[in-house]
């Protein structure tokens, strides 16, 4: 198997999007703290360089959750891995995504996560397919709209591979032989 890799959205589009999500992000949060849910591994790319751009106070905790294990498409199985460390009660919370599709992880996520009672809890995701969609879910903040293709870089992997690519790209399997 060949694995190939093609550029979908590149690195100055990335940065570009990323400061108008933190312009919107600043905007609506103006006179507050922000306390924000980066979820393992996929978004840490994304959490840290949206941060860079927000003005208003942030504080940070992580997560990490997984349905898809080392394949190309999700088990439907949702494991919590690592949970939060700092209490979200009457915090105004923003969970930051890599990529949405079936919806099904983050839904959970967000119920769970809605039980300890936050000020606010609102989703951003780098990435949207939401022709996949199979979990309503409520997404605050997009940073693009991607149709469905497996994707790599900027936090995004296959088997652990390519998270450290500064664009988003299309991976490809061919059959050698």
């Amino acid at each position: 198997m060949r694995e190939q890799v093609s550029v979908l959205i590149e690195e100055e589009r990335l940065a570009a999007r990323l400061q108008e999500l933190a312009a919107q992000i600043n905007e609506e949060y103006a006179g507050k703290k922000i306390h924000l849910i980066c979820i393992l591994k996929g978004s840490v790319f994304f959490t840290c360089e949206l941060a860079k751009y927000i003005k208003v106070p942030v504080t940070m905790d992580f997560m990490s959750v997984s349905s898809y294990g080392d394949g190309v498409t999700s088990s439907g199985y949702i494991t919590i891995n690592q949970d939060l460390t700092m209490d979200i009660r009457d915090r105004e919370v923003l969970i930051i995504e890599d990529i949405v599709d079936s919806g099904r992880t983050l839904a959970y996520l967000y119920h769970m996560l809605k039980k300890r009672e936050p000020a606010s809890l609102r989703i951003c995701t780098l990435l949207d397919k939401p022709e996949k969609r199979i979990s309503d879910v409520e997404i605050y903040y997009t940073g693009f709209e991607i149709e469905d293709q497996y994707v790599v870089g900027f936090g995004l992997d296959y088997a652990q591979r390519y998270r450290n690519l500064p664009y988003i790209g299309v991976l490809s399997l061919d059959e050698i032989g």
